[in-house]
């Protein structure tokens, strides 16, 4: 009993899947961290930061997390040091609080080595962080196209359910017209943005983007756009 009982664990170890960070995610995670307007908090910031790879040092773990935050800044040539500095105290928290949540592992080896990594529980996280930085710009002029988002995301899962809640939160937040259920509108130019957001939940299957220069009902849609 007790091996059949260990067998279905390695097959659910197997079969987990692992949370992928699109490579459009981690161009922004570094946008993030480059940030002039950077508001995040050090456990926010050392999660990104670890998208971009595992952080590796000797030593003591805070002074060594103080060091890559530096050497980060440095290579990718920040404009602000004040905008990543976080005191000891702030650090040690900030490890606390990812170690209790499980958002990431701390490796130690006999040769006085860490390693810190990040948990599929911690990329979900970062990938949460990254659709604040999701934003669409509005150009000078309208160029008098709509587009129209259409989803059709099955609630077949918890998964899927959670992707749709936040697609449609987001889509909102955007400043998205619904024409109907799964139907939105925007006037500005946004496949990008709804991409990205798409590919970070991996539904991209499940949506469509119509760019269109008429509608039925554009005279309602333009009420809620009043200064197009």
């Amino acid at each position: 009993m007790a091996r059949s009982t260990n067998h279905t664990k390695k097959q659910v170890s197997r079969n987990k899947k692992k949370v992928q960070l699109p490579k459009k995610f981690l161009e922004r995670a570094d946008d993030f961290l480059l940030s002039d307007t950077l508001s995040a908090t050090a456990t926010k910031f050392f999660l990104v930061l670890l998208t971009l790879g595992g952080v590796a040092f000797l030593g003591a773990t805070v002074p060594g997390l103080i060091k890559a935050a530096d050497i980060f800044r440095h290579r990718r040539g920040s404009r602000r040091k004040t905008d990543n500095d976080f005191s000891k105290r702030s650090i040690t928290n900030s490890i606390a609080y990812m170690k209790k949540h499980k958002l990431v592992k701390i490796l130690k080896d006999a040769h006085g080595k860490t390693t810190i990594v990040l948990t599929n529980k911690g990329r979900r996280r970062v990938a949460e962080y990254s659709l604040e930085m999701v934003e669409i710009k509005k150009p000078t002029r309208w160029d008098g196209k709509w587009r129209v988002l259409i989803f059709d995301i099955p609630s077949n899962s918890k998964v899927n359910t959670y992707a749709r809640d936040a697609l449609r939160n987001k889509i909102k937040e955007l400043g998205f017209c619904q024409i109907q259920k799964s139907v939105w509108a925007h006037p500005y130019d946004c496949e990008n943005e709804i991409l990205f957001i798409a590919e970070m939940f991996g539904i991209q299957k499940y949506i469509e983007i119509l760019t269109v220069e008429r509608m039925l009902h554009e005279k309602l849609v333009r009420e809620r756009f009043p200064k197009l």
